[in-house]
C-alpha cells in the first residue's frame, strides 16, 4: 500500500514562504556548491533559481546562501549555517507530517488504490451522465 504524499508550504509572513521547491533548490546548492549547477540539476533557469534564493535571503534576518567569489576554481554558492538549519527543520517537519498523514489516511489510501486505475477521462464521462 502506497503512502500519501503531502506537500506543504510554510508562510512565515507575507512574501516569506518556504516549500518543497525552495528546499530542493537549497539542497541542490548545498550538494553542488553552485547555483547554476543546482538550477541545471533541477531543470530550472538560472534566473529563476537566483530569484528564489534572493527571495529567501530577503525573507529572513539571516541569509540562507552566499555567493562565493570566483577565482582559480571559479565562483559558486554556499549555504549558510542558517540555510542548513532551514533545510533540517523543514525536512524534520516533512517526516512528521508524512507519518501523521500515513496513519490518519490509511483507510482512505486503501479506497483510492483501486480507483487510481481508472483513467481520468473515463471517470469524468462516467460521472457526467449522473449529474455529478
Amino acid at each position: 500500500m502506497a503512502s500519501p504524499v503531502v506537500r506543504f508550504r510554510i508562510d512565515f509572513a507575507d512574501h516569506a514562504a518556504v516549500g518543497p521547491g525552495k528546499i530542493a533548490l537549497l539542497e541542490a546548492v548545498h550538494a553542488s556548491g553552485s547555483l547554476s549547477q543546482a538550477a541545471r540539476n533541477l531543470g530550472m533557469s538560472y534566473r529563476r533559481a537566483w530569484l528564489l534564493i534572493a527571495s529567501l535571503n530577503a525573507s529572513f534576518r539571516k541569509p540562507v546562501a552566499r555567493a562565493v567569489t570566483g577565482g582559480r576554481g571559479g565562483g559558486g554558492a554556499t549555504l549558510t549555517e542558517f540555510g542548513v538549519e532551514l533545510i533540517t527543520s523543514y525536512r524534520a517537519l516533512d517526516r512528521d507530517i508524512s507519518s501523521i498523514a500515513a496513519r490518519h489516511l490509511r483507510p482512505i489510501v486503501k479506497a483510492v488504490t483501486k480507483a487510481s486505475r481508472v483513467k481520468p477521462a473515463v471517470a469524468r464521462r462516467s460521472f457526467a451522465h449522473k449529474g455529478i
